[in-house]
């Protein structure tokens, strides 16, 4: 039995949602970025304690990936991805009436797990539904929204922020809640959910751990390219302000800057892996953001500061653009929702150290070697475990051959 195929107004209305969704969860994660430094001021502490805060979020995002993921290959994709944008939305309003330090890395922690739940839901549900042939640009695109997030809330810091401090920029986290409306009226169920899904938690259960091995793999690949990311990004704007001394209207037009280089290049990474392959992309990808380290991180000028941070998100996120369509294609089709989230999520708690680490270290050296040496490394590995790994692009979803797929 083959399913039937998605019509093209709703594979366009999942597509949306499934971009808009990965969003605001990126906008609402970096609004704490851009604010650290005015948080850790009202709340009397170092830039390091508020650091913490962004590595609770990365830590908790497990927890949303394994409840949201379980429902979703047991329940269907479509309502686990309503509940939590309902979920993380409310939270994210909360958090602007943090009354002191210890609220806030609650509710932070609260916050990962609704971040934590919306990608593995959300990547099933796009790419079970777009074409084959274009899962390699609308992988690209889709990942770009966690780049259109860090650009928005940039733009939103750079417009808000001067004028009314950091708490009303987390009352616009609240937006999210109206997606949810989107997607009950216009996106339909995944067909090939409801064609390999288990009837019981036991069938279920059986499925996933017959596929712990490529769990371990996709989780290893998946702490390399958070690194890749966090490293790059979550500390940026403090190292514009400590080391470069710059205020709070040039960070964000800088940080705003970079994010457009990482929509190109997620999006045309994302294309030509469909060409290339996606470890080779990927590969690709992060040698190039290796060669821009210097510029980026001790750029002698302003004007060779702006082109490295362009030129390094066009890379990390180029690598990141193939994401979504390697993990959806490596996965068996019973555990789509489940496996990708939680291995992703799983990777980033492994990962969710690097802004505290750099932070810390950056006390004895400064922002700029802490980001370089960590970055150089992280870029190095995540190049080799990609390369090691298995590759199925291309694959067709929604076949009932055994519970698992080789590589391809």
């Amino acid at each position: 039995m083959t399913s039937t195929p998605p019509t093209a107004s709703d594979q366009r209305a999942t597509v949306v949602a499934g971009f808009l969704g990965w969003t605001l969860d990126a906008f609402d994660f970096f609004l704490v970025v851009m604010t650290l430094t005015a948080i850790a001021k009202e709340f009397g502490k170092s830039d390091a304690a508020i650091a913490l805060s962004i590595t609770l979020t990365l830590a908790f995002r497990p927890v949303g990936a394994f409840i949201f993921g379980l429902l979703a290959d047991r329940y269907g994709r479509k309502l686990p991805l309503m509940i939590d944008l309902v979920f993380y939305s409310m939270v994210e309003v909360l958090t602007g009436f943090a009354p002191n330090y210890t609220s806030f890395l609650v509710l932070r922690a609260l916050f990962g797990i609704g971040m934590g739940a919306e990608w593995g839901v959300g990547a099933s549900l796009v790419m079970e539904k777009v074409p084959a042939r274009y899962r390699g640009v609308v992988s690209g695109l889709l990942q770009q929204g966690y780049a259109l997030g860090y650009l928005l809330a940039a733009v939103c810091y750079l417009l808000v922020f001067p004028h009314w401090g950091w708490r009303p920029l987390f009352f616009i986290g609240g937006l999210p809640a109206l997606l949810a409306l989107f997607v009950r009226a216009r996106v339909k169920e995944s067909e090939v959910w409801r064609e390999t899904r288990h009837e019981n938690w036991s069938g279920l259960g059986r499925t996933i751990i017959s596929n712990w091995k490529l769990f371990l793999y996709l989780t290893i690949l998946m702490a390399m390219m958070n690194m890749v990311s966090h490293g790059t990004q979550d500390m940026y704007p403090t190292f514009l302000e400590r080391d470069w001394g710059f205020s709070p209207t040039t960070r964000a037009a800088l940080t705003a800057f970079s994010q457009v280089g990482a929509l190109i290049g997620g999006v045309l990474c994302g294309l030509y892996s469909d060409r290339l392959g996606r470890r080779r992309t990927i590969g690709l990808a992060l040698a190039g953001a290796v060669l821009t380290v210097p510029v980026w991180a001790f750029a002698p000028t302003l004007p060779l500061l702006w082109a490295g941070a362009f030129t390094m998100q066009f890379f990390v996120q180029g690598a990141w653009g193939v994401i979504p369509a390697h993990l959806n294609e490596l996965s068996p089709d019973p555990v789509r929702g489940f496996l990708p989230g939680f291995a992703y999520q799983f990777g980033v708690a492994i990962a969710s150290q690097i802004p505290h680490v750099q932070a810390l270290f950056a006390t004895r050296t400064s922002y700029a070697q802490a980001m370089a040496l960590s970055a150089a490394i992280v870029f190095i590995l995540g190049a080799l475990v990609a390369g090691l790994g298995p590759e199925r692009r291309g694959v067709a979803f929604g076949l009932r051959v055994g519970t698992s797929n080789g590589p391809r």
